[in-house]
């Protein structure tokens, strides 16, 4: 794998390596690493009650992608700070999809909602952890434990189908992989009671992500429709954990766990730090812009 201490740390390729062969995974064809582009929504939700709400200007996007994050929540400011729940995706019990060396999605779900937390809590908005213990096996009940929240995400790592999986051994065991896929990208609800702040906040996810070098996939394009393509945001709209949210809620994917090197990538805790850095400066940059 090739080294993450030859970049600059501001702008580190996050991603895949492409001398290594990647194919950029990109609902961003053509989107270099810390390249800037337009934000628009590409497809509007059926139903009439719709607006250019989600059509972000180039004043907007420039607060999405610069945000100074002290201004979250400013000294001198008595409202309380921004209250974000952070949801570690599935249980103990059920812990979703087994990575290609054979570690469960759950355990990187709650690294790097941990990692969120903290974030969040270094640029002055409040983090509040949901199912921290994998306890909590009804996702209704998820959004449910938050009301008073201002946003919820719901942390996530991505798999395949299993027809495209390989058999490899690991350690002695037989394990899965398929390195065909990788990359993040994200999905809100068109039956979340807020759906313009909800893409608002997964396309400020996105493009901050893009900005500093992480790659997005558009895997997901095959079976879910496009929000955002151009920051791999997609519709899925019986996510329970986001129509039944009382706020704006999206589900972020951070890669894919069957892949050989992305796996590998997914466990380093500096990456962890850094992407958990822009998923936090994200959300403020969403809530800050006023409704």
């Amino acid at each position: 794998m090739a080294s993450l201490q030859n970049a600059s740390a501001d702008r580190r390729p996050w991603g895949l390596p492409r001398a290594a062969g990647y194919r950029p995974a990109g609902g961003v064809r053509g989107l270099r690493h810390g390249q800037r582009g337009s934000a628009r929504c590409t497809s509007r939700p059926r139903g009439g009650a719709w607006h250019a709400t989600l059509r972000i200007g180039p004043a907007v996007l420039w607060l999405l992608l610069a945000l100074v994050p002290q201004s979250a929540a400013s000294a001198g400011d008595v409202r309380r700070a921004p209250r974000v729940a952070v949801d570690v995706g599935h249980t103990i019990a059920k812990p979703g999809a087994v990575s290609a060396r054979g570690r469960a999605e759950f355990e990187f779900n709650r690294e790097l909602a941990l990692k969120v937390v903290d974030s969040l809590a270094r640029i002055g908005l409040e983090g509040v952890l949901v199912n921290a213990d994998g306890a909590i096996a009804s996702l209704a009940a998820r959004p449910a434990q938050v009301p008073e929240a201002d946003a919820f995400i719901s942390i996530h790592h991505d798999s395949v189908s299993e027809w495209e999986l390989q058999d490899w051994d690991w350690g002695g065991r037989g394990e899965t992989y398929s390195d065909r896929w990788a990359g993040h990208s994200l999905f809100v609800s068109r039956r979340n009671p807020d759906l313009p702040r909800s893409l608002l906040c997964a396309t400020a996810i996105g493009a901050r992500l893009q900005r500093v070098g992480f790659t997005p996939t558009d895997k997901n394009a095959r079976r879910r429709e496009y929000a955002d393509a151009l920051h791999a945001v997609h519709y899925f709209d019986d996510l329970v954990v986001l129509y039944r949210a009382t706020q704006p809620a999206l589900l972020f994917e951070a890669g894919v766990i069957k892949h050989r090197e992305e796996e590998l990538l997914l466990r380093d805790p500096r990456r962890q730090a850094r992407m958990a850095e822009e998923i936090a400066t994200g959300l403020a940059a969403c809530l800050a812009v006023p409704r």
